[in-house]
């Protein structure tokens, strides 16, 4: 009986073939809690940190638990971001070309791998090519492109190259669908070409819902990448758009312009809290679209074996 509850003691701390142990759990708990921590404390002290007052910042004794849940810094951060305007901006220059080159990126990987022609091997090195290379090496062929079309300061200067497959980072999503209908077993479409389905109604009707989750992993990442894009956006746009990280990254100099010259006072011009506030309204929408889709986002990194960055 002894030897029978020490086992069973044994197995329950220890754990045994069919399950973990108890110290194993814990440990294990414990490291994940630690790992997501480390991953949630910026996030967690820039949200404190907005709400806090005045009173509360010029408070050493307060850190965590401010002592009234303070508005007054979104409010401002508001008006510097003009946030319905640039938040507008930014979903037109990053969602819609997202929406694009995730559809016109899935027709290139689908016609790779699905599609034996010559010269299949040098397109897709190029394709990796152009990943490879950095972007600042080809912006001023483009930017003199674009200029000579007329498409400087336009949202079209980020909608037709994502329509014509050449969008931000465009070849990792090509690669991306490339791997994922090579792993697409022929027989489904020899058998719907046996019923008289046409190629295109094969890739609705078979490909597309089989690369769901390519899709969504490559719909979210392109548009986390537009989002935070400024450095081409802002050569693209020429100044005839403004986007959120655009408008955040001289969020002190429009800041002070809200209030007549001499009237910001020292504490207004170091109020770090109204700067977090608009950091945080400006990735807001980035964590409600995460929120929503994350769901589906971790089934469809399980299932693609993309791991982000």
């Amino acid at each position: 009986m002894q030897r029978l509850n020490a086992d069973r003691l044994r197995s329950f701390f220890l754990g045994s073939r069919t399950r973990y142990g108890m110290v194993f759990t814990i440990v294990l708990y414990a490291l994940l809690i630690a790992i997501g921590f480390v991953y949630l404390y910026p996030l967690l002290f820039m949200f404190v940190s907005s709400v806090k007052s005045p009173a509360d910042l010029l408070n050493p004794m307060v850190q965590w638990v401010p002592t009234e849940f303070y508005t007054g810094n979104y409010e401002k951060a508001f008006l510097v971001l003009s946030y319905p305007a640039t938040l507008m901006a930014s979903i037109l220059v990053s969602l819609v070309p997202s929406l694009l080159q995730t559809f016109i990126t899935s027709l290139v990987g689908y016609g790779l791998a699905r599609y034996r022609f010559w010269g299949r091997n040098l397109i897709l090195l190029l394709i990796l090519a152009t990943f490879i290379i950095p972007p600042q090496n080809t912006v001023i062929p483009q930017m003199l492109t674009y200029r000579e079309f007329g498409l400087l300061g336009n949202p079209l200067s980020l909608i037709l190259p994502a329509l014509m497959g050449q969008g931000f980072r465009s070849a990792i999503f090509i690669l991306i669908f490339y791997q994922t209908f090579l792993s697409l077993p022929k027989v489904l479409e020899e058998a719907a070409r046996i019923d008289g389905a046409s190629d295109l109604r094969i890739f609705f009707t078979i490909a597309v819902p089989a690369a769901l989750p390519a899709y969504i992993v490559s719909f979210i990442f392109s548009t986390v990448w537009y989002w935070n894009e400024t450095f081409l956006t802002s050569i693209f746009l020429e100044g005839g758009i403004t986007t959120l990280p655009m408008q955040l990254s001289k969020f002190v100099q429009a800041y002070e312009n809200l209030y007549p010259p001499g009237t910001v006072n020292i504490f207004d011009r170091l109020n770090e809290a109204v700067k977090m506030s608009g950091t945080f309204l400006n990735i807001l929408p980035l964590l409600v679209m995460y929120f929503l889709l994350q769901k589906w986002f971790v089934e469809s990194v399980e299932r693609t074996g993309i791991t982000g960055e």
